[in-house]
């Protein structure tokens, strides 16, 4: 059986079209030696998809010489699909919206394994997380891939002598698990929640007693993302019933989005394992819930010497290219939107008065606005902090975002409006109400058109708008109770 056959790509795939580097050859060989030494059974093998979820195949230890050879076979419309899981797009036609014959038919797209993203599962340690990048079988890179397309975005910021520093602050929730909703019927696209209760009251924010009550399943947490080489700043309890915090110290580049995407995944299986139920939705249907968000700061760093190129000099706010950078944050905020708050939950917090932003600017260590600048004269540690992300976010399309907006703000030499001191008061463009606003807004933008490869904002626009329309569609608690019975 040829390793195509065997649900590989094709043998010698990874050579013949030069897509590793020596050091990623070097690295393959000392994962498969880490391996053969550990006792590995299995390497979950995984793509980013455009929802920021992983997906992938898992294959046996003795297999991962063929892979990093072939590469591994994978169906194309996993890219195809909306948060159910249903694929939008006309795939049994000769054009599903991306060329002849391109993505159709269910055809296969190759994973190519990145070595560097190896990581020991602690929770499972007979298994191994790799992430992996998208290609054709030509060997081009898929311009859909959310990771190719964070690489690209920092490419054109390292011509510019500059690379992105992120530190994360993510909020979630953790419920204990009633009924896990397992019935036959309980199954479909999507399937129904799980019934839950809190594990914690809530309300007593940053609170030694409410931490305690937690603390089990935050060290659970922690060690397993600490084993995963994530870098764990701090574990916080956060304002709402059951609703936790964890930050991480700043890394450079794309390394944080790589976080994002492996903490999420390890928080839902470790408390899944431990009968818990984990959630990154902005604001889960719970009595006294409070919603959650996604902080992400940022600051500038030269791609060379690795100093701040955010910090100001005595009377300034922000250096000058931390302004540049700003405004073209603020500039292009509303386009932004459907990739830093991607799904219709997550618009349900932006509400004033609720440390969350609902419109487009930007204060001076003002945790009501929408960028909160953090700054001091000489300070290496100055940055700003974007608040309008929900934890649902592909983070790979998100610090895109970040990146190729704030870029045009430095290449056109804009200049933010000065900073507000009252974040839910005045003139200031509102941020989108819903889905809906936010998929037009990415919709219309020239500038997302051309910063993004040739059809991707049609591809995203296609995904969420049959998202906003089977929300639209569906009958809501609230239309049952103010109208069934009154009229």
């Amino acid at each position: 059986m040829t390793d195509q056959e065997a649900g590989f790509g094709r043998s010698g795939f990874i050579n013949q079209h030069g897509l590793w580097s020596d050091d990623d050859r070097r690295r393959a060989e000392a994962v498969i030696a880490q391996v053969e030494a550990d006792g590995i059974e299995t390497i979950r093998i995984n793509f980013v998809d455009q929802h920021g979820l992983m997906r992938g195949k898992a294959i046996p230890a003795d297999a991962l010489k063929s892979a990093f050879d072939a590469g591994l076979a994978m169906t194309s419309t996993l890219l195809l699909k909306d948060t159910s899981h249903k694929t939008v797009f006309p795939v049994w036609g000769e054009d599903a919206g991306f060329g002849n014959k391109v993505l159709t038919g269910a055809s296969d797209v190759i994973m190519v394994p990145d070595p560097a993203s190896f990581r020991r599962l602690p929770w499972s340690p007979h298994s191994a997380w790799m992430l992996s990048t998208l290609y054709l079988p030509d060997g081009q890179a898929l311009s859909l891939d959310s990771r190719n397309i964070l690489n690209s975005a920092l490419a054109r910021l390292h011509a510019h002598d500059l690379d992105l520093m992120t530190g994360l602050e993510v909020e979630f929730s953790v419920f204990d698990v009633i009924d896990p909703k397992l019935a036959h019927g309980d199954g479909g696209m999507p399937a129904k929640a799980p019934d839950t209760q809190v594990l914690h009251h809530g309300y007593q924010y940053l609170t030694e007693d409410r931490y305690d009550q937690i603390e089990d399943v935050m060290d659970d947490i922690r060690r397993g993302a600490q084993a995963l080489d994530l870098p764990v700043r701090s574990m916080e309890v956060e304002f709402g019933p059951s609703q936790f915090e964890v930050t991480f110290t700043p890394r450079p580049g794309a390394a944080h989005a790589q976080t994002m995407v492996y903490f999420r995944a390890a928080v839902k299986q470790i408390c899944r394992r431990a009968g818990l139920h984990a959630t990154f939705m902005s604001r889960p249907q719970i009595e006294n819930g409070m919603a959650s968000g996604w902080h992400l700061h940022q600051s500038l760093i030269g791609h060379k010497d690795g100093q701040n190129r955010m910090t100001p000099d005595k009377g300034e706010v922000l250096s000058p290219v931390g302004l540049n950078w700003v405004a073209g944050l603020l500039d292009h905020a509303q386009a932004s939107c459907l990739l830093s708050t991607p799904t219709v939950n997550g618009y349900k917090r932006y509400q004033a008065f609720a440390l969350a932003p609902d419109r487009v600017q930007w204060g001076v260590d003002n945790k009501g606005a929408m960028i909160r600048a953090i700054t001091a004269t000489g300070d290496p540690a100055s940055r700003i902090e974007n608040r309008v992300g929900e934890p649902a976010a592909n983070p790979y399309l998100y610090l895109a975002s970040q990146v190729l907006s704030g870029l045009d703000g430095i290449d056109r030499a804009l200049t933010p409006p000065a900073p507000s001191t009252s974040p839910y008061e005045g003139e200031a463009v509102a941020l989108p109400r819903n889905l809906g606003a936010a998929i037009e807004a990415f919709s219309k933008s020239t500038f997302y058109r051309e910063a993004f490869p040739a059809g991707f904002v049609d591809y995203l626009v296609t995904i969420k708008q049959a998202e906003w329309d089977r929300y639209l569609s569906t009958v809501s608690d609230w239309e049952q109770r103010e109208y069934f019975s009154t009229f």
